[in-house]
């Protein structure tokens, strides 16, 4: 309660000039998550993870040209799922949004991808016309946590394979200090188990054998005597988004910051079998500090891991 006071909760609606839609197969277990930028914004990036999935994460470099990006995309279907962005361009391009190269304007669009394939389909994977129908979704603007968009097939705690596995799924959280917001938005997909970090409660991961109760993951990973390939399946993908005005290499430092969430509520994390990727963007409406933006980005996106277990069927 005394952490809780330190800033004010907000719906994630009221971060200005950010648009958020969820599109998904609910049986194919598998989605998209998009974050519209109508305005645009400055892009940095934050790759903790050994096996990302991601699509023109250079535009987040503080040495690329300092145009901003249209929108982030979030998707399953691990890197099929990068095909959901073609449907995002095609409805930015038909509203007029992008870099204007002369010829035509050229939307630009970051993404990542979680691994979803051992869950419901694995032939059924975020498409074109899949990333289209987020961004229609994001008209509306009424984003939903849980088993939507690019959490729709989220697990977590796999180690000993998805028999074992928690649910998992997407969630949102936004705050406010004076006239700074910063939100995140974050699909939970990790190797690892779930804990609150205000109670040290462990809300999701690696059950017991006949499905009672958890097993720290840890105690897994450790018994193994020699090297192997852990893949089963994972990263955690999320953005901040802040109304605050910083350059790209600002926002860089803030995504590495919102990192130390996933330290707090996921462990183990960031391994070479994970793939984790935090995007944070700014569009630069009000003065601030990165510090306090990059601390609070931290905090609302250790909120956002919570909401994606809790909000999980």
């Amino acid at each position: 309660m005394e952490q809780q006071a330190l800033f004010t909760e907000i719906p994630i609606t009221d971060v200005e000039g950010l648009r958020i839609g969820n599109a998904q197969d609910a049986e194919a277990k598998t989605g998209v998550t998009v974050l519209i930028f109508d305005e645009g914004a400055k892009v940095g990036i934050d790759v903790s993870g050994g096996g990302p999935a991601a699509r023109e994460t250079h535009l987040a470099d503080p040495t690329t040209a300092d145009s901003p990006a249209n929108a982030i995309v979030l998707s399953g279907g691990s890197a099929f799922g990068l095909a959901a962005a073609d449907g995002v361009m095609r409805y930015l391009e038909e509203r007029g949004a992008g870099y204007d190269t002369g010829f035509a304007r050229v939307p630009l669009v970051l993404g990542s991808c979680l691994y979803d394939l051992g869950v419901g389909r694995a032939d059924v994977r975020p498409d074109a016309a899949m990333g289209y129908a987020a961004c229609v979704d994001a008209e509306a603007n009424e984003p939903i946590s849980g088993d939507y968009g690019a959490g729709c097939g989220a697990t977590v705690g796999k180690i000993c394979g998805m028999g074992r596995s928690s649910n998992s799924g997407l969630g949102m959280f936004a705050a406010q200090v004076g006239e700074l917001k910063v939100a995140a938005v974050v699909a939970v997909n990790a190797l690892g188990d779930v804990r609150d970090p205000e109670t040290g409660e462990v809300l999701a991961g690696l059950r017991g054998k006949g499905g009672a109760g958890f097993v720290d993951t840890r105690s897994v990973l450790y018994g193994i005597a020699r090297r192997t390939d852990m893949f089963t399946g994972n990263t955690t993908i999320g953005a901040i988004v802040t109304n605050g005005d910083f350059s790209k290499a600002e926002m860089s430092k803030i995504a590495s910051m919102a990192r130390n969430a996933f330290a707090r509520c996921i462990n183990p994390v960031g391994t070479l079998a994970d793939g984790d990727t935090i995007y944070a963007a700014s569009t630069c409406k009000v003065a601030a500090d990165v510090n306090v933006a990059g601390t609070l980005a931290a905090d609302v996106m250790a909120r956002a891991i919570v909401d994606a277990v809790r909000s999980a069927s």
